[in-house]
């Protein structure tokens, strides 16, 4: 009796995917087509020199820039658009809003509103945008304080923290609103080198946990250990992109192994 071999189950359609991305200030194109598909539960790490469109390339995902070509989507929704009628037609400032509270994302600097307490910056996101009950929020910040290590600080003002433990605070900020996918812009350059380990630290525990994340980088070391794939930026585009491993260890573009051996 003949048998036939198993059928595969078709992979998953990636949760993130951005196609020909394109933003230019002026006559300068910052981000030069690029493309990226992000799978549910990965970690892509973004690598490259100052003013490669890293960031801006993240900023793109989110439209706090908005593309001037190609398109973004999440879990196979349009960012920033909707098609009408055949036509892409820009969504309205509610809409944005929601969709961004989809797509978290931590800065550089922390941008903790001065006034309210470590715990009220948490909530203040999902009580104003998701219009939820401050009583459940309260019990689902703290949780989220104890995981990145400051439930003690629950009612500090973000001035008598420290650098580090702003920017946790900040990841608990974005966590609170349930994000699909997390984006990280350096979020340990504003710290100083003692610091970076905690911040560190934390967004290692949350990769681990099966939080989709793109994180912008500079910390190599960082990007070897957590990332599913790296991608290389330089002028605006995508070089190389592969497994970690691939990536930082066996580079195969000559613009990447320059770069890997003056970081590294």
């Amino acid at each position: 009796m003949s048998t036939s071999p198993a059928s595969e189950s078709p992979a998953p359609d990636p949760l993130l995917t951005a196609r020909d991305v394109v933003k230019r200030f002026h006559h300068n194109c910052v981000v030069d087509h690029v493309s990226l598909d992000v799978n549910e539960g990965e970690t892509v790490c973004v690598i490259g020199p100052s003013g490669s469109g890293k960031t801006t390339f993240l900023r793109c995902i989110n439209y706090l820039e908005k593309p001037d070509g190609g398109v973004i989507s999440l879990a196979g929704t349009l960012i920033g658009y909707k098609i009408d009628k055949g036509h892409l037609v820009e969504l309205r400032p509610a809409a944005l809003a929601r969709q961004r509270a989809q797509i978290g994302m931590v800065f550089q600097h922390f941008n903790l509103f001065p006034h309210l307490t470590v715990l009220a910056n948490v909530i203040e996101a999902p009580l104003r945008v998701l219009r939820r009950k401050r009583s459940e929020l309260e019990d689902e910040a703290m949780q989220l304080l104890a995981d990145v290590g400051l439930a003690d600080k629950a009612h500090a003002a973000p001035s008598q923290l420290s650098g580090g433990q702003q920017q946790r605070v900040a990841i608990a900020r974005a966590l609170a609103m349930k994000p699909r996918v997390m984006l990280f812009d350096e979020p340990t350059s504003a710290l100083d080198p003692e610091l970076v380990g905690e911040v560190l630290g934390v967004i290692e525990k949350l990769t681990a946990a099966g939080l989709t994340s793109v994180v912008v980088t500079h910390e190599m070391g960082f990007a070897r250990h957590v990332a599913d794939r790296v991608v290389f930026m330089d002028k605006g585009q995508v070089v190389e992109t592969g497994a970690a491993q691939q990536v930082l260890g066996s580079p195969e573009h000559q613009r990447t192994r320059e770069f890997l051996a003056k970081v590294l």
